[in-house]
């Protein structure tokens, strides 16, 4: 095996894909140190470019281990939006469906671009082309800040025009005389305008309506059968049919011919073309707007930082911000990357990650986003994440899977398409033989061929496929704007189904921001013993009540001995030794199964605390009771319209908190909470939501993602009150920027919303094919006369309207309001 000459690492040869000019071989190192190199000769690099190129490094043992750079290099990969598993390394057209490919994940920047169908996400490959199952235009995987260059858009559009500009004076030829314009004898006769009309009609068909060809091609070879098998039959029909006529007229049969003439059909074919191309351009169109969501996320993040490195400050590309240094932002800035607060305060504009309009008051030592506004003062930051590892980034990936995503009830429209085609097909041949034998007028075949080509081209599978991605890709799209990710379009159909919500008081219904309001003492412990003990063993503690108590000693000057032996107990309390003193801190129950009896007036006082309201821990020291403390949470502005709003909606709010029952009652009451749970652990939360599913409930639990995991899972819905510095919680289905009640709300109206759209759709292309193709077939003719007969021309705009209105009432959901009822 080839060595490396510069770090000696094991070489691979490039593909013949990647060879170079003049057949020559290149190689390429295993470890990545680098890209790529002419043969194993190469001449050793100097030291220096050594120690900078190199890979491998040696330790203090002389052991040379291999270490690859940190930047890494990303691949795209090419998905069809709309076929399920079609991947690919390079942009084309989609195997089964003819759409574009597109790319698989969003990014910056890349130096490939996968495509993907927006209704079969499976299909991917590198750069645009065509989804081999439904036929539809790829779309870039990756949506990228900056706008692409969209090529597929470009030719579609010069295709339209050049057919419009050439088949419109066709339809002026076919058409004049049966209006009463003789326009075929202004030019020498009824022969010359046929062959006008061929003329102009061929380039037409032939070249700007070549990609359907194409892509109705592959889809009989694959048997994937589609909307394009549908217009590359009818309009090749139509075509052949009426070049035969002009090029060979003998060989038609007289029942073709209407007065001894054989009519033809160029006009039909040439302006279906140019429909169909019309329709493409505006749904190609509306479908980059569904991007926007993606595009204006990534768009947050500035492309520069200023970093401070040896005390001087630069302006340097936020790609090239390493973990660990240090930035500097100035009033009016964004935030490059995510970070700690190291110097400095400021006010900073969360909205456009949490959907809250508030400003956020920010002082040293606070987490900031990357890509919030600062908004008064200046501040140093110290970059804790970088790359994908940052909360914009992390909350595009999530939009980008849950677009890609399929609801179920995505089946429905799937199990149709999956006969569509064929039944169009035979109807159309039904139509024909029909038409043949029992045509009120000559020519009967004639006539045949007309509501044949008719059936084939007003059929549109493709409103029906695009019904649901449409939908799920604009409403996940809207609900990251205003701090709703959702993590698949499945969690979007059954949160619209949720009766039922549990909710932890802490953090949720409450600020989350506990404040000590009472210390009591007891024994011969003082007020100062109780406090520092306490805030010793709670200093370790992760619960924002022990947080509290903490604050509460600092407030008092009091510093906290260390504390050894540190032990927390799910559900009951904290346990540790300070200056060589067991001490407990919890609940009451906690220091009863310690053998700890409490005194009669501090529980007494205890009673009269959590009827207030308040959260009252009881503290032991060295085996003796030794006091109880009082912590206070406000309950957010924002719950009570919150669950009101909720009720209206006819969903039942279940408070489960660990705190105790007076405590908790006391808030449900002021919230107008009509079912609480006191006491419960996160694993009884757990059981609880197991037994409420059994009701035949439909549960949705809202959590921190941390102790609530079982129950966020056990959930039908888990629903994660993200911090602002975490959004990757994998036990939940929907992740809240700020965890507040209004988000819940929002996700459930977002889900209704999407599912009530998602309805719409599919009903109007259900319908629309239901009425469309038995018009098209003639069944109105008895009814109506040959006036109901249905021409191609209005078939084509009708079947390209069809999906251009499903796609638009999708973009309807950009506007909703997800605060009202």
């Amino acid at each position: 095996m080839p060595k490396d000459p510069i770090c000696g690492m094991d070489v691979k040869e490039s593909s013949p894909h990647q060879a170079e000019k003049n057949g020559e071989t290149f190689y390429f190192c295993s470890a990545g140190c680098r890209e790529k190199f002419l043969n194993q000769d190469q001449p050793e690099k100097k030291e220096e470019e050594k120690e900078e190129s190199s890979c491998c490094h040696t330790d203090d043992d002389g052991k040379g281990e291999s270490k690859k750079p940190s930047r890494k290099k990303t691949t795209k990969k090419f998905i069809c939006p709309m076929c399920e598993g079609v991947e690919s390394d390079e942009p084309g057209d989609c195997p089964k469906c003819g759409m574009s490919l597109e790319p698989a994940s969003p990014q910056r920047a890349a130096t490939k671009t996968i495509y993907t169908c927006p209704m079969h996400p499976e299909v991917e490959q590198e750069g645009p082309g065509s989804c081999p199952k439904c036929g539809m235009d790829l779309e870039p995987k990756d949506v990228r800040a900056e706008e692409e260059d969209d090529g597929e858009l470009r030719n579609m559009t010069r295709r339209f025009w050049v057919s419009v500009a050439l088949g419109l004076p066709v339809f002026l030829l076919a058409m004049g005389p049966m209006v009463g314009i003789p326009i075929d004898k202004w030019i020498g006769g009824h022969t010359i305008s046929k062959w006008i009309q061929f003329a102009l009609a061929t380039p037409v068909v032939l070249w700007a309506g070549w990609p359907f060809f194409q892509r109705g091609w592959r889809s009989i070879v694959t048997w994937n059968l589609n909307m394009f098998t549908l217009i590359a039959i009818g309009v090749g029909a139509a075509y052949l049919y009426s070049a035969l006529a002009v090029l060979f007229p003998d060989l038609i049969p007289e029942s073709f011919k209407h007065h001894g003439e054989v009519e033809v059909y160029f006009e039909a074919a040439a302006m279906i073309v140019a429909l169909v191309l019309l329709g493409q351009v505006l749904e190609l169109k509306a479908r980059k707007r569904t991007g926007n969501a993606i595009r204006e996320l990534l768009e947050l993040a500035p492309p520069k930082a200023t970093v401070i490195r040896d005390g001087k400050e630069s302006e340097v590309s936020i790609d090239e911000v390493e973990e660990g240094e240090t930035l500097k932002v100035k009033p009016g800035e964004k935030v490059p990357l995510d970070g700690t607060i190291s110097s400095g305060k400021s006010t900073l504009d969360e909205s456009m990650l949490t959907g809250e309009p508030t400003p956020v008051n920010k002082t040293e030592g606070d987490s900031v986003i990357g890509g919030t506004v600062n908004q008064t003062g200046s501040f140093e930051m110290k970059v804790d994440k970088v790359g994908e590892e940052t909360v914009l980034s992390q909350i595009v990936e999530m939009v980008a899977n849950a677009q890609r995503s399929r609801a179920p009830i995505q089946r429905v429209a799937d199990t149709v398409a999956g006969i569509f085609v064929p039944v169009v097909v035979l109807t159309a041949i039904a139509t024909f033989v029909v038409w043949a034998l029992f045509s009120p007028e000559e020519p009967k075949l004639a006539y045949a061929l007309v509501s044949a080509v008719a059936v084939l081209i007003v059929a549109c599978p493709c409103a029906m496929g695009l019904a649901t991605p449409m939908s799920i890709m604009v409403g996940v799209g809207k609900g990251a704007k205003e701090g709703v990710l959702i993590k698949d379009a499945q969690v979007l159909e059954i949160l619209e189904k949720v009766d039922t919500i549990i909710v932890d008081k802490t953090g949720t219904l409450t600020e989350g921001r506990p404040k000590l309001t009472e210390c009591v003492s007891a024994g011969s412990f003082s007020e100062a013993d109780l406090l520092g003990f306490v805030a010793s063993v709670e200093r370790n503690s992760e619960h924002p009540l022990g947080h509290a108590l903490v604050e509460g000693a600092k407030e008092k000057g009091i510093d906290p001995p260390k504390v050894e032996d540190f032990d927390s107990i799910t559900g009951g309390g904290v346990r540790g030794t300070v200056d060589g003193k067991p001490v407990l801190v919890g609940k009451k129950d906690f220091l009863k199964d310690n053998d700890i009896k409490i005194l009669d007036e501090s529980d007494s006082r205890a009673n009269e605390l959590q009827t207030e309201g308040r959260t009252v821990m009881y503290a032991a020291i060295d085996g003796a009771f030794a006091g109880i403390l009082a912590v206070a949470d406000p309950i957010k502005e924002s719950t009570g319209e919150a669950i009101k709003a909720l009720h209206e909606l006819g969903i039942e709010i279940l408070m489960m908190t660990g705190d105790n029952e007076k405590t908790a009652n006391a808030v449900a009451k002021k919230l107008n909470i009509n079912r609480v749970e006191a006491g419960v652990s996160p694993q009884d939360k757990n059981k609880r939501v197991k037994a409420l599913k059994k009701e035949g409930r439909k549960v949705a639990m809202a959590g921190d993602g941390i102790n609530d995991a079982p129950a966020l899972a056990e959930a039908d819905v888990g629903i994660a009150m993200g911090t602002g510095t975490d959004v990757a919680i994998e036990s939940a289905g929907v992740t809240l920027v700020k965890g507040d009640l209004r988000g819940i709300l929002k996700a459930v109206q977002l889900s209704r919303r999407t599912m009530r759209n998602i309805r719409q759709n599919l009903f109007f292309a259900f319908v629309y094919n239901a009425a469309g193709i038995p018009i098209a077939a003639g069944v109105l003719v008895p009814l109506l006369g040959m006036s109901a007969l249905l021409n191609p021309m209005i078939a084509g705009a009708a079947m390209s309207m069809s999906s251009v209105s499903v796609i638009g009432n999708a973009l309807r959901l950009r506007s909703a309001k997800l605060t009202e009822c």
